[in-house]
């Protein structure tokens, strides 16, 4: 038998496996390159889901902080800065909330990487006269700037609508149209909390809570803040025998039915409160997102839990 030519065989081999492949869909082709996108870094979670809600596929949004992480006391990692720093645009809070990233994100600023502040485009509540405890804590006194912007829908809108154009300027991204969708959409998710909220008595919008979080759902929903377990808006901060033998009288003059457990509450205190003046300890989620990562989901949650807590 003769052999045809060694050339001849390789030609025949390359034919063959270039019909295979054909047959099976040929080559896999590569995936979209991401890092042509220009990449935002949000601070935390909650803040991020609404972000990523605006921003859609124009841009790479990555959050800086692990969902459900206290946002006053995390530090970032070795890795994390490095993602900062090479950020085209960071979005961050502002208020002191990060403490633990302020001089990451100060020298991301000095580096000029673009930092859009959301609480710079709100209306800041501050805390009020007589609200929670005397404790003499700075981020306690009337006038203090309260930083958890994220439990009023409306003050996430107006992140939104401020962030859209900054988009626009800084990173040429267009996302006017997603910003009037989204920000119509927090709208109906305002007056869908407002008309479950109406259905719970005045007389039983009072909260305790672990520390003060609540202020801005409170002031958009009618609430009374009647302490916190931590009588700042920080949960770094510390609790005496004195602020806690106040809570105690402030829960039983204002008939309070439940006493919020939320991040950062040191758990056996809780305990200790709700056993001492028979007040069930209720946890509540103020600084997690829910798993299918949605802002109105974590907001109809809370505020469902906030409810059933109080209304018996």
């Amino acid at each position: 038998m003769i052999r045809p030519p060694a050339r001849t065989r390789i030609a025949t081999r390359l034919l063959i496996l270039l019909t295979l492949l054909a047959a099976c869909g040929g080559p896999a082709q590569p995936a979209p390159d991401t890092e042509t996108k220009k990449k935002i870094v949000v601070t935390y979670a909650i803040l991020g889901s609404v972000v990523k809600d605006l921003v859609g596929d124009a841009a790479q949004v990555v959050v800086s902080m692990p969902n459900g992480q206290d946002p006053h006391e995390w530090e970032p990692s070795a890795r994390d800065i490095e993602a900062l720093m090479k950020a085209d645009m960071i979005v961050q809070n502002g208020l002191g909330l990060e403490g633990g990233m302020e001089k990451t994100l100060a020298q991301a600023r000095v580096s000029g990487v673009r930092l859009f502040t959301a609480s710079e485009h709100i209306v800041i509540r501050t805390v009020g006269t007589g609200e929670g405890l005397p404790s003499g804590d700075a981020d306690q006194a009337a006038g203090a700037k309260d930083p958890h912007l994220w439990l009023d829908p409306l003050a996430m809108r107006d992140v939104v609508l401020a962030l859209a154009p900054q988009l626009k300027a800084d990173l040429g991204i267009d996302v006017a149209a997603r910003a009037t969708d989204v920000a119509a959409r927090l709208d109906a998710l305002n007056t869908e909390i407002a008309a479950e909220v109406a259905q719970l008595p005045a007389a039983r919008r009072r909260l305790v809570t672990g520390h003060e979080s609540l202020g801005y759902f409170a002031q958009r929903y009618g609430f009374q803040l009647v302490g916190a377990i931590i009588p700042a808006i920080s949960s770094q901060a510390s609790v005496s025998a004195s602020d806690l033998a106040k809570l105690k009288g402030l829960i039983a003059q204002n008939q309070v039915q439940a006493i919020f457990s939320e991040l950062g509450t040191p758990p056996q205190v809780a305990q200790m409160i709700g056993q001492e003046t028979g007040v069930r300890v209720v946890p509540l989620a103020t600084h997690t997102l829910p798993d299918d990562g949605s802002y109105a989901t974590f907001m109809r949650n809370l505020t469902s839990v906030i409810i059933e807590a109080l209304k018996y």
